[in-house]
């Protein structure tokens, strides 16, 4: 268990219990990943989201959920069908986590579990973070939320990626530009009442900069299927710029800042963010 701790710790730089939290939380999520693999989960399923972009893609900042959607729509679909497995391969690595199916509400196609581990007992096997260990609190628990859709809107491609650790396994991820229109979905839909994601924003320049292809009809279907869209109704060029530089107008830059800072490693990065720079942003997108 050390040895293999260790190994996994050596990729990060740990100087708090931040720091340490963050990258035990992203060795959970990849042993989740592979347990899923193991389980046949990924001939149903698909990874997107910004775990997914932060695993398989380099984003470069830190995420906490594990998101992903069903191939095609499946009513009958079960997620705890699953848990076991991942709960399985996680501790198979040393790891003590529980896998905790949350009920379903009724009507809504997502379903949620959490993956949970105690901090401070990982903390006393690395041998990397003894300058950490004394500041952890006790009893401190770690939750991953995992979320599947299985009603998803139509129109996606997906790719296989792999990774290398713990050992060589494969992911399938929807396609970048399918992931793009899934942020900006996020990005012009999500409702958080007085509340801005940051993190969906910030997402927004890194897809801009490094993958700027989004997929249109993609957004479409799925600003349909929520309703931001009548059926048959179209969504142009200049139809989708108008609504983004609606939302920019209407955003609260400050806000958008103070939520994604504690994921990133150089909160510097947003000192340029204003309603001009994302003006500027969404002009860099490519439709496709």
């Amino acid at each position: 268990m050390v040895e293999a701790l260790d190994r996994m710790f050596s990729r990060y730089t740990v100087r708090s219990v931040e720091d340490f939290s963050a990258a035990l939380r992203e060795i959970l999520q990849e042993l989740a990943l592979l347990g899923l693999w193991r389980s046949k989960f990924f001939e149903k399923a698909a990874f997107y989201g910004g775990t997914s972009l932060r695993i398989l893609y380099g984003l470069d900042r830190f995420s906490e959920e594990l998101d992903f959607t069903l191939i095609k729509p499946d009513p009958e679909f079960d997620l705890s069908r699953y848990l076991s497995a991942l709960e399985r391969e996680i501790q198979a690595f040393g790891f003590e986590i529980t896998a905790t199916r949350k009920e379903k509400v009724k009507g809504n196609p997502i379903q949620s579990a959490f993956l949970k581990a105690d901090t401070l007992r990982h903390s006393l096997a690395v041998k990397s973070v003894d300058n950490v260990i004394k500041k952890i609190p006790r009893g401190q628990v770690l939750k991953i939320r995992i979320e599947i859709d299985t009603n998803p809107p139509p129109g996606f491609e997906t790719e296989n990626k792999f990774l290398l650790q713990p050992i060589p396994f494969s992911v399938r991820s929807l396609a970048l530009p399918d992931l793009f229109a899934g942020k900006m979905h996020a990005v012009l839909c999500r409702q958080w009442k007085s509340r801005v994601k940051g993190r969906d924003w910030y997402d927004l320049v890194w897809f801009a900069a490094n993958h700027p292809n989004l997929h249109l009809s993609h957004l479409r279907q799925r600003m349909i299927q929520s309703g931001h869209l009548k059926a048959g109704e179209s969504l142009s060029h200049d139809k989708f710029l108008s609504l983004a530089s609606k939302a920019i107008e209407n955003l609260n830059v400050d806000q958008a800042r103070k939520e994604v800072e504690p994921f990133l490693k150089n909160p510097d990065t947003l000192a340029v963010w204003s309603k001009e720079f994302f003006l500027e942003v969404i002009k860099k997108i490519v439709f496709i």
